[in-house]
């Protein structure tokens, strides 16, 4: 699967800076399990938004989800094919390497085990690379991909998911930073080794653990 190549920006740079100077690094990664904000975050209310400069526009109409790889059944889904499929509703946390932190977030989607269902990976699919309309990509270990909570997410509080935020279908690995996220998602792929997305090689962690502030590699 092919992407556009991500934009340059001032974000996308300072990021870049972010990482080599392992800014946010506080090292207080012995916290109970009952804290409920990881290390060096901060709690907010609103939901900032932040991307490489590009918010491609895809109504739902035009919207398709590939996944492929090391699967038995590759598939593509269209909107109706991919809200035909069983829907859940789950609340969670959200916590970006930036330090903002969100609770309690109500999300709509497909839960990543039905997607599992769906296509059936092989014994060799170790990792996951997500991609997005924009260009974007990032890596997760299957089994960060299958947990529980992670989603392939449609909605927000109720509302369908903005442009702004993703929409009209993202990720959502809810127990990683956000950017392992993917927003504006287009392809899923399968694969038995690990292969980097866009800030993994800008110098940013291979999985991502906010409790184990895995912010950098």
């Amino acid at each position: 699967m092919t992407d556009e190549t991500p934009p340059d920006s001032k974000l996308t740079r300072s990021k870049q800076r972010w990482a080599s100077e392992h800014k946010f690094i506080t090292g207080d990664v012995n916290r109970s399990a009952h804290e409920r904000l990881p290390p060096g975050q901060h709690l907010v209310r609103d939901w900032p938004v932040l991307d490489l400069g590009r918010q491609p526009d895809v109504a739902p109409e035009r919207w398709e989800l590939k996944i492929g790889g090391l699967v038995d059944n590759p598939v593509t889904l269209d909107w109706k094919a991919f809200m035909a499929l069983p829907q859940t509703r789950t609340r969670s946390d959200m916590h970006c390497v930036t330090t903002w932190s969100r609770y309690d977030n109500d999300w709509n989607g497909v839960a990543t085990h039905d997607l599992l269902d769906l296509v059936q990976p092989n014994d060799e699919a170790a990792y996951v690379l997500l991609h997005g309309y924009d260009g974007y990509t990032t890596n997760v270990p299957f089994a960060d991909f299958a947990a529980e909570a992670a989603m392939i997410v449609h909605a927000w509080d109720g509302k369908p998911l903005t442009r702004a935020h993703g929409g009209p279908a993202r990720a959502l690995i809810p127990h990683l930073y956000l950017w392992k996220s993917a927003k504006w998602l287009k392809g899923i792929d399968f694969l038995a080794a690990d292969q980097a997305g866009f800030w993994e090689v800008n110098g940013y962690h291979m999985r991502g653990d906010p409790w184990a502030e895995e912010r950098y590699s």
